[in-house]
């Protein structure tokens, strides 16, 4: 038992280590920082709200978006029916990006956050220009 402190030098320095991104975040403040999607609407008559509540929207939206390109492509459907009963088409080029119109601001910041990567949205829709 002559290396008992080098090893309890070692398991010290692994703690360290294997540690520090932790401390680094508590010492910097970066786990506060979430990310604030500018929400920039335009005044679009007949949209005043979302199609679906904030909550629902900022946990799943991809699953809504799956659901109306399946509707739409797949099934033929086009209108989308919110809780309060008001109908919308189903459209991120004409329904969302109608109110959202900056998606530097809005889209890609969560996404970058998430670390989410490319959304395939843009494989078949055009990418807006920002400030429309």
């Amino acid at each position: 038992m002559y290396d008992k402190g080098k090893i309890l030098i070692g398991i010290a320095l692994f703690i360290i280590l294997f540690t520090s991104p932790f401390w680094y975040s508590l010492a910097t403040g970066s786990s506060d920082y979430y990310p604030d999607p500018e929400i920039v609407t335009k005044d679009t008559p007949g949209m005043d709200q979302c199609v679906m509540p904030a909550a629902y929207m900022r946990a799943a939206h991809m699953d809504l978006l799956n659901q109306w390109r399946d509707d739409v492509v797949r099934r033929g459907m086009r209108l989308h029916t919110s809780p309060d009963g008001k109908q919308y088409n189903m459209s991120l080029s004409n329904t969302c990006m109608k109110c959202h119109t900056n998606k530097t601001q809005f889209c890609d910041k969560c996404h970058d956050y998430m670390a989410v990567g490319q959304p395939d949205c843009w494989d078949c829709h055009v990418e807006p220009k920002e400030g429309r």
